[in-house]
């Protein structure tokens, strides 16, 4: 959800996650990855934009990130 929020393809996110596209489609179909793999996989959601939501009866989810003027 937060790839397709952002318009990014999986090469996308692995290009700017510093990791393989092989890596982004394992962790898309929900296979255990390494913690560093998914923290990096989160920083660049969050450098892009995205912030991730904590489940709140509603379960867990993201939105795109107020833009903030100055």
């Amino acid at each position: 959800m937060a790839r397709a929020a952002l318009g990014w393809g999986t090469r996308d996110l692995a290009r700017n996650a510093n990791v393989s596209p092989d890596t982004v489609a394992r962790f898309e179909r929900g296979e255990n990855l390494k913690s560093t793999t998914v923290a990096a996989l989160r920083a660049a959601f969050e450098a892009g934009g995205v912030e991730f939501i904590p489940e709140n009866g509603g379960g867990p989810g993201v939105r795109l990130a107020k833009k903030t003027t100055r």
